[in-house]
């Protein structure tokens, strides 16, 4: 065909050119910017993968940083718990030294008071000073709030974590399904025999052997056993004609026993019992009157009053109250959701929150106080320090888990999944550079070829000027 005004070959010749010089610049572009996706049309739907996984990428980054931020923030709230310990062994061993009167002077009883004085300071000071970025971490600051805890059911509520809705509350529904004892031992008998008696009792604090005159009522035994009653976890009373010991304590591990030693006495022993508690519906683990539970979403321990322990029918047989927010809230996960979050409670360390309302508060060694060395309450003060150094380490134990357990664990697992989106995003989204190559050469050679391709299609349509000639 001998046809100028339209040259079909020099038409296919410019479509495959621009076909190829854009395949060309694609493979340029690839190669520049290291990204085979660079636009929505290179992979509409790889695009939308590449995304979602990028945005995963971004959410475990910052969970990584906000797990070694928790972890900076536990490691500074657990170093000074661990020098608030240690005043607290200094005191440990003041009291013991002050204990021991008969060897020690007066003025030196006083210059242990002042020691015990200076630590109780230092201690109120780092509770009131630690922070961090700011923020008071012993101080109670991180401590959870509650409301409506009836003082007359709960003596102590103690919340070490929970999952507080944004703006919301968490209700705590507390029952007593079977009730708290204490070890209990009945005598009928109007009093000792008509001989001498010896007999041994014993409870959870100690043994005593206490002797009577033949004869003696069960108002002298009980107010023999009652003087003793810090020495041996016993008491007595006498209802009608009967003699009844009890242990001073409730629970499974509490006891009260009576041997004879000599003249005529019922031997006994009888324990008392735990509390069978349900807290939001879950068994809670009792030991006596403290019933605590450990869930996913809630770890609390609740010291029961006596009475309330025993209460398990009727109006008032379970008891509500609300946290409404506070604790230490860390966002550890990738996404901003209830499963992601972890709250802990800190609570205060100070001298006035260490200790509890049985034994008494530290603030009481203070001079002045009831339990100070210079009032020679020494047993009293040795049982407010033995709560207190139990408080602190508990609090410091459950710090650690927390970072070992929780924190760590979870850095390990973000980490991993950190690797295998971060291959997956990149098997979608980065060019292959050595396919990319071979395809831009290629592309090269197309466009050379197609440029002298397009050269002789437009020199044919000459080859009319020979007919032309003739």
């Amino acid at each position: 065909m001998s046809r100028i005004n339209t040259n079909i070959s020099s038409l296919q010749a410019i479509h495959n050119l621009a076909t190829n010089q854009a395949n060309l610049a694609t493979r340029l572009q690839r190669l520049s910017t290291g990204l085979q996706i660079n636009t929505g049309k290179d992979n509409p739907a790889g695009l939308i993968a590449s995304e979602t996984l990028r945005s995963e990428i971004n959410g475990i980054n910052q969970a990584i940083d906000n797990s070694q931020r928790a972890g900076n923030v536990i490691n500074t709230a657990e170093g000074s718990l661990n020098e608030v310990s240690a005043l607290l062994l200094q005191v440990q061993g003041l009291t013991n030294q002050a204990a021991n009167s008969g060897a020690l002077s007066p003025d030196e009883i006083q210059a242990n008071q002042l020691q015990v004085d200076a630590i109780l300071n230092s201690i109120n000071r780092i509770s009131n000073t630690t922070q961090f970025n700011g923020e008071k971490l012993l101080n109670g600051a991180l401590d959870f709030n509650t409301s409506g805890v009836n003082a007359s059911d709960i003596a102590f509520a103690q919340i070490n974590a929970a999952k507080v809705p944004d703006n919301g509350t968490v209700n705590i529904a507390v029952q007593v399904l079977a009730s708290a004892k204490v070890g209990t031992l009945t005598f009928a008998a109007s009093g000792i025999g008509t001989a001498p008696t010896t007999i041994q009792v014993a409870g959870n604090l100690g043994t005593e052997t206490l002797s009577f005159a033949a004869s003696a009522h069960n108002s002298a035994i009980a107010v023999a056993i009652n003087q003793l009653k810090t020495s041996t976890g016993v008491s007595a009373s006498v209802i009608g004609s009967q003699l009844k010991l009890y242990s001073t304590a409730f629970g499974s591990k509490q006891f009260v026993s009576v041997k004879t030693i000599a003249g005529s006495f019922t031997n006994g022993q009888s324990y008392g019992a735990d509390a069978s508690v349900n807290i939001n519906g879950s068994a809670a683990s009792v030991v006596g009157t403290v019933a605590s539970v450990r869930t996913g979403d809630l770890d609390i321990t609740l010291n029961l009053t006596n009475s309330y322990a025993q209460k398990t029918s009727g109006a008032g047989a379970t008891t509500n109250f609300y946290i409404t927010g506070g604790g230490a809230r860390f966002q550890i996960g990738e996404q901003v959701e209830r499963q992601a979050q972890v709250q802990m409670g800190i609570q205060s360390v100070s001298t006035s929150s260490l200790g509890n309302g049985v034994v008494g508060y530290m603030s009481s060694l203070g001079s002045g106080g009831t339990s100070s060395l210079v009032s020679g309450n020494t047993i009293s003060a040795q049982q407010i320090l033995d709560v207190a150094i139990r408080q602190v380490a508990t609090l410091r134990g459950r710090m650690g888990a927390f970072e070992k357990d929780t924190l760590d664990t979870n850095m390990n697992s973000l980490n991993v999944a950190m690797e295998n989106v971060t291959s997956s995003q990149s098997a979608i989204r980065d060019a292959d550079f050595a396919s990319e190559t071979a395809a831009m050469t290629r592309a090269q050679i197309l466009v050379q070829a197609n440029t002298s391709v397009l050269a002789q299609a437009n020199a044919a349509p000459q080859a009319v000027l020979t007919l032309l000639g003739r």
